[in-house]
């Protein structure tokens, strides 16, 4: 060890206000080369604040604070990704406060009154929790400076949606060094004439939480804002990302930085500390048999369960996969548990208000209450240091989704991770199994990022043309950086370009105007003259005087959202509401269940849906809006799963499956429950019913009773996967057999329901379809549909092509639905529309992962899949879930488990067993 680092260390030790368990002398210092680049009063502030060895990081900082301290000490460009509670996002800020703080000490005149450091988060709490640890070490550093006698200030504020006028009007006068703010604030302050300029010194741009960002629109239109403030700052920023555990890191860095002119990759840094942490992970399942243990027993064992859990814990965060899950689970604790109240227990979720769940946040801060329940609302890293066990109820999805809720407790390197996954269900139970063992083995999924979104490139397009005239050229320039349009085409540009300048015959007619024009630089005689242009240059610039004001007050593109009026056709009575994200799906024939009775949906108007009382069982479950669709990656990790499982069942049957089972993290009970399930659907259907990586597995069965042929379809690719193969099949089968076609989907596949006198090769059909007519077919599986309708009205919103505010009045997310339905049919007449042509990618690309299905097509095309369909009596139990898809949520299922009770005997009776697998080995 070096003089120097032996000098640090001793000085370290000198000032830690706890004692030190190492001999200062004699202990290797990881961190010299860290400490040594900070300035003298940061140093201490950090050694005082944090200044206890720790032996597993080899000093002081963890491992992503090792790291990424230097890089952007460098003005290196950089990913951290870490998991919850590891430092990164202060290993972001220590070397710009370290930079900030040297600076303004050693010029003349100090830091300047403008901006330098940009954090930005997709969560207003976030940029409010992160604005309060930041006063820490800059209120710390500024008094060890002051005993110094160097006088430095250095100022930070936050500013989003909620900030007052005033607040903002004091950010002009004394501007803050470091702002923390959200993606849309940015966009308006990129188009705010003053502040804008206050921006031009920024040098460090930090995006918290960009995994979150990246796979949605805001982070595509965040990449463009990153681009316009490059071309607004003298320099270009130094750009720090934060992510929890992600895959795969260079998409999600090159996302970060953008591209240069040239068309490459900015150069980055990856800091990949994402399993420097311990995990205790175990799936627990409260019976060996889901079916035929009494459903008010299975919710007993449940309860008792957490409530153990909770009591052996300092403070507990219990997920649920819905919000009405959070609330029920809490009123059950209080209600039939003791030492369960308002005071030390609570429910957090994004329908409550703002200030409460705000008070949550603090007392869960605090460390004051023992449990606290949600959805997903608590997944992102607001700083919870008290939390020791996080309590999963049911698959969060996805292994980055568990992973980035598990992480929440043991918020500190060093700590184990404690995560207790509970399924209720035993389709999820397969799921979890899987997804627990890939977390311990270092799988995550992947984020996928749309691309070349047109409503979104629409108001960029639109806020750079009123900031000023731009060559077109530069324009492009600009969206090409950003790496979601970095394919951007020229043809997709001039799709662009005639929407924007309102090049359709008919277009102003429907009140649409152009909000740019679109000229080669005139004559100097001529309407649009720019001397600073050489004439013939091809020019944009904006069109109308309230240009700005519309673009301030409508960009954004979180889509506002309504609820529908339920109306029964007959009598046009008020039976309740639905979100209206709940109709994504429905269709003409389908049943939900509403107030306890059952519904057939006939049509949607505005914002009313259309019904009919049916006797019919329900087709979709009441929980399908709200919880998240299985990822594709994890999926066929599954489908790998399940082959794996079948190949040790017939080689060893029952006992070598329960032996291999034991070697993931799961319970007796999973172990038990997950072996007989598989045991009783091969000896009732044979191996070749269960779905693997190389198959896809049908039944048909006919339902004599409600006189409908079923297909029950094994495509373990996730909801989004199968809602786009399931429109397919539906379609083709609609023309085969000339009859109404019904379908109801699932992560794990999807039922298709049609007349008993009508018939299809099924097997055929999948066989048939051509995978480069995808695409062209799924539009035309669109038309007409509510799907279509609602995301034509949210895209032509986002393009500005209707208007939220306008002149003092506000439209309602129906109001615009309304608007939107009656510009629909205009719009696809229109050829390459680009707001149309948007709504389509967005669904089939972002909803339907059409890309998938394209790929297992090819798959089925080649003979790397196969498709083998068998006729069944009854359904088999890997179908029990599609065939009784309300029951997929046990806590808040509506009791059908006579149904699955049914079901379960009639595979016993026909394989000749009261119970397939015994109890002992």
């Amino acid at each position: 060890m070096s003089s120097r680092g032996r000098r640090l260390l001793c000085e370290a030790a000198e000032r830690a206000t706890d004692p030190f368990d190492f001999d200062p002398q004699t202990v290797s210092l990881a961190d010299e080369n860290v400490l040594a680049r900070l300035e003298p009063s940061v140093r201490e502030w950090w050694v005082d604040q944090f200044g206890r060895y720790v032996d597993g990081n080899g000093g002081f900082f963890t491992p992503p604070q090792r790291e990424a301290v230097p890089l952007i000490d460098d003005s290196e460009n950089a990913l951290i990704c870490a998991p919850t509670g590891s430092g990164k996002t202060l290993a972001s800020f220590t070397a710009i406060i370290n930079d900030l703080f040297r600076r303004d000490r050693e010029l003349t005149d100090g830091l300047e009154n403008s901006v330098y450091c940009l954090y930005i988060s997709p969560l207003k709490s976030l940029a409010n929790d992160i604005h309060r640890n930041l006063t820490q070490p800059l209120e710390g550093i500024t008094e060890r400076m002051d005993e110094r006698g160097e006088t430095v200030t250095i100022r930070h504020a936050i500013r989003h949606g909620d900030t007052d006028s005033t607040d903002r009007q004091k950010m002009l006068e004394t501007t803050p060094h470091i702002l923390n703010t959200t993606p849309e604030t940015l966009s308006i302050l990129l188009n705010s004439p003053k502040f804008k300029e206050k921006l031009r010194t920024v040098e460090y741009v930090i995006v918290d939480e960009i995994h979150s960002l990246a796979e949605n629109k805001r982070g595509t239109h965040l990449s463009v804002s990153l681009e316009r403030l490059e071309n607004l700052c003298h320099d270009s920023p130094t750009r720090i990302g934060c992510s929890a555990t992600v895959e795969p890191l260079s998409t999600m860095a090159e996302f970060l930085v953008g591209r240069g002119d040239d068309g490459d990759p900015r150069e980055y840094e990856l800091v990949d500390t994402r399993f420097v942490r311990d995990f205790d992970l175990q799936l627990e399942c409260p019976t060996d048999d889901l079916i035929n243990t009494p459903r008010n027993v299975v919710q007993e064992r449940f309860y008792d369960r957490l409530d153990e859990l909770v009591q052996s814990h300092t403070n507990t965060l219990v997920f649920t996969n819905t919000r009405s899950g959070a609330e029920r689970v809490l009123h059950n604790l209080r209600e039939n548990y003791d030492g369960y109240d308002e005071r030390n227990s609570g429910c957090h979720h994004g329908s409550l208000s703002k200030e409460r769940r705000q008070e949550i946040e603090r007392e869960l801060k605090d460390g004051n209450l023992d449990v606290v329940t949600t959805s997903t609302s608590l997944e992102l890293g607001i700083d919870m240091p008290h939390i020791d066990l996080v309590v999963q109820v049911g698959s969060p999805k996805s292994v980055a989704s568990l992973l980035q809720r598990v992480g929440r407790a043991g918020h500190r390197l060093g700590q184990t991770v404690e995560g207790r996954v509970i399924a209720l269900d035993r389709d999820e139970l397969v799921e979890c199994t899987v997804m627990l063992q890939k977390a311990e083995d270092g799988f995550v999924d992947r984020v996928f990022v749309p691309e070349n979104a047109q409503d979104v490139a629409a108001q960029h397009v639109y806020g750079m043309a009123i900031n000023r005239v731009w060559r077109e050229e530069e324009i492009l320039q600009t969206l090409r950086r950003a790496y979601p349009y970095r394919n951007f085409s020229d043809a997709e540009w001039e799709q662009l370009m005639a929407y924007l300048t309102a090049d359709y015959e008919g277009l102003e007619d429907k009140n649409v105007y152009a909000k740019v024009w679109r000229d080669t630089n005139d004559a100097p005689d001529g309407e649009h003259h720019y001397e600073e242009y050489d004439v013939g240059e091809p020019l944009v610039g904006k069109r109308g005087r309230m240009a700005r004001v519309i673009y301030m007050t409508n960009i954004g593109t979180i889509p506002d959202s309504f609820t529908c009026d339920v109306m029964t056709r007959s009598g046009d009575e008020w039976v309740g509401q639905l979100d209206e994200n709940y109709l994504d799906t429905i269709d003409s024939g389908d049943v939900f269940v509403l107030g306890g009775e059952h519904f057939e949906y006939r049509y949607r108007r505005g914002s009313k849906v259309y019904v009919d009382r049916t006797s019919k069982r329900p087709t979709v479950p009441s929980w399908f809006s709200e919880r998240l669709p299985l990822s594709y990656d994890l999926g066929r990790e599954i489908t790998r799963f399940q082959g794996e499982l079948i190949d040790r069942l017939d080689d060893g049957g029952p006992p070598a499956v329960r032996t291999w089972l034991r070697t993931f993290p799961v319970d007796e009970n999973s172990v038990r429950a997950i072996t007989r399930m598989f045991d009783e659907q091969v000896r009732y259907a044979g191996s070749e019913s269960v779905a693997t990586e190389s198959r896809i597995a049908i039944e048909e069965q006919l339902d004599r009773d409600e006189y409908q042929r079923r297909f029950y379809v094994h495509s373990n690719y996730g909801r989004r996967f199968n809602d786009g193969l399931s429109r397919l099949i539906a379609s083709h089968f609609a023309r085969r057999s000339n009859a109404n076609v019904q379908v109801a989907v699932a992560d794990n596949g999807f039922s298709i329901s049609m007349p008993l006198n009508r018939k299809v090769d099924v097997e055929a059909v999948i066989r048939d379809i051509d995978p480069d007519s995808v695409d062209e077919d799924l539009r035309a599986a669109l038309d007409g549909t509510d799907l279509l309708k609602r995301y034509f009205r949210i895209n032509a919103t986002r393009a500005l092509m209707i208007l939220k505010r306008y002149k003092g009045y506000e439209k309602s997310a129906a109001q615009q639905q309304v608007s939107s339905e009656m510009l629909l049919s205009f719009a696809q007449d229109l050829d390459g529309f680009a707001v149309m042509e948007e709504t389509y990618r967005e669904i089939l690309e972002d909803k339907l992962n059409v890309a998938a299905v394209k790929d297992v097509l090819r798959g089925v095309k080649s003979g790397d899949v196969e498709v083998v369909a068998r006729n069944v009596d009854s359904p088999t139990p890997r179908a029990f879930g599609l065939a009784t898809l309300m029951a997929s949520d046990v806590v808040l299922a509506e009791d059908e488990s006579q149904a699955l009770k049914a079901f379960h005997a009639r595979v016993l009776d026909e394989i000749g067993d009261d119970e397939a697998v015994p109890v002992d080995d």
